[in-house]
């Protein structure tokens, strides 16, 4: 496996259990349709959230959550409205992002919010 999709895998292991940690229930990880993939669904207070994680060794080349672009929000949205009818959710949904930064302790922030949709 590259490297890269190593990591990959180990900050989502890291999202999964700071999402855990901080009373989030784990609805689903990696949800796909077709092509595109949500990383993690969770619930928490009657809130949905669509969990788009980023890891990063560094931030030399831009923090990780400024490279969840247009076009990765756009495939999440696709992919969160089937799942919202699939699964008949009523309550509230939010999109979200978790950068993680590995370093010798990984840094993790949690974008609550962090884009919308139309």
């Amino acid at each position: 496996m590259a490297r890269h999709n190593e990591l990959g895998r180990e900050g989502e292991k890291l999202a999964v259990d700071y999402l855990t940690e901080n009373g989030y229930e784990i609805l689903e990880q990696n949800y796909r349709v077709n092509k595109s993939e949500i990383d993690i669904i969770v619930k928490k207070d009657d809130i949905v959230a669509f969990v788009e994680v980023k890891t990063r060794t560094t931030n030399a080349f831009g923090t990780p959550e400024e490279f969840v672009d247009d076009k990765k929000k756009n495939h999440i949205i696709k992919v969160a409205n089937f799942y919202v009818i699939a699964n008949d959710i009523e309550s509230k949904i939010r999109f979200d992002i978790i950068a993680i930064v590995m370093g010798k302790t990984p840094k993790i922030q949690h974008f609550e919010d962090a884009y919308y949709y139309f």
